[in-house]
């Protein structure tokens, strides 16, 4: 790391989605290739390999302690496991201090609610995966149905996939449009689902609200007041 690299910080933890941390972090990689300027390191309480909510092991590439003043945070986000690390009181004081000092706070999907529990999206507006949009609302911000939005250096995305665009936008942020339309180029960014785009007007929110009260009662299970806190807002 030379002083004038500017170090955009992924957090890793156990039990994450690995397309929240992956598809931003290939995307930034890009940027980081294409500009001396940036870097990027996947950080977390230890570099222990870690599980997620697939087959797959990550290992961050340095500690927290390593890592102690990001210019930029990003926050992956997942399930059951996602919710048990808003009481990880290690993860939460490493964000507010690196928050503390960064130009960039951001998330992916279930990630912002870990923002929240940090006491990092007060009066923010916010987006995390539609299913639980609404508890933000009891983590102190103002949910927003959008692909990412952004307030201020808060800029939180909606559901895993989400992150990619995210990402793409904070390029463009930082580098300009011509460099984000090359990094977009790089990864080959341009999807053609087979199914089509979805019709929000037909989400199947009854088909997983069982998955989604199963994700809040087992995810809070050991912070009761946080989960009837949420559930208020449900």
């Amino acid at each position: 790391m030379t002083d004038e690299q500017k170090t955009i910080a992924f957090v890793v933890y156990p039990g994450l989605t690995p397309l929240d941390l992956v598809g931003p972090l290939q995307v930034l990689s890009a940027l980081a290739q294409l500009d001396p300027g940036y870097r990027t390191v996947v950080v977390g309480a230890t570099k222990d390999t870690v599980g997620t909510d697939t087959p797959l092991r990550i290992a961050p590439s340095h500690t927290f302690d390593e890592v102690p003043s990001p210019f930029a945070v990003l926050v992956p986000g997942g399930t059951v496991p996602t919710l048990r690390a808003m009481s990880d009181e290690t993860l939460l004081a490493w964000l507010r201090t690196a928050a503390a000092g960064a130009e960039l706070v951001t998330s992916v999907c279930t990630g912002s609610l870990i923002l929240g529990a940090a006491g990092l999206l007060e009066g923010k507006e916010a987006t995390t995966h539609w299913m639980l949009r609404d508890v933000l609302t009891g983590l102190g911000a103002k949910p927003v149905a959008r692909r990412w939005v952004e307030d201020g250096r808060v800029i939180t995305a909606a559901g895993v996939s989400a992150g990619i665009d995210l990402a793409l936008h904070l390029v463009e942020r930082l580098a300009g449009r011509q460099v984000a339309t090359n990094v977009q180029f790089v990864i080959e960014y341009d999807p053609e689902p087979p199914q089509g785009a979805l019709e929000w007007a037909n989400q199947p929110y009854g088909d997983l609200k069982p998955l989604r009260e199963h994700t809040l009662r087992e995810g809070l299970a050991a912070n009761p007041a946080l989960l009837a806190k949420l559930l208020a807002h449900a």
